[in-house]
């Protein structure tokens, strides 16, 4: 089981990640949608806002009114940002869950 600072380490890495590929798609894409990632073995959340491709103001705890939220194990998610897990399969098989309109989907694809 992964830690909460690996988890938080992890989000921090994906962060970096959609805002190198968020300036090449900002110009494309109107995103601005808040986010939460619960993480269950470990009982703790992570919230942020999703701006231009950039993940801002990423901080503790959980935001039940996110537009966007995923949830998943520790190992699943530090997995997914690593590259070692794919986001599809894990979704289609029930090891994570993403929780988003078909838009904010399509758009989310676009970034990743």
């Amino acid at each position: 089981m992964a830690t909460v600072d690996e988890c938080r380490a992890a989000l921090q890495k994906l962060a970096a990640k959609l805002a190198a590929n968020g300036a090449e798609a900002r110009e494309k894409l109107d995103f601005d949608r808040s986010l939460a990632c619960r993480v269950t073995d470990l009982d703790i959340a992570f919230h942020g806002q999703l701006q231009n491709g950039q993940i801002a103001g990423l901080t503790d705890g959980d935001d039940p009114r996110a537009k966007i939220k995923l949830t998943s194990s520790s190992d699943d998610l530090v997995a997914l940002v690593n590259g070692e897990l794919n986001v599809m399969s894990a979704w289609t098989s029930g090891r994570i869950k993403i929780d988003a309109g078909v838009f904010d989907l399509l758009k989310l694809r676009k970034l990743l």
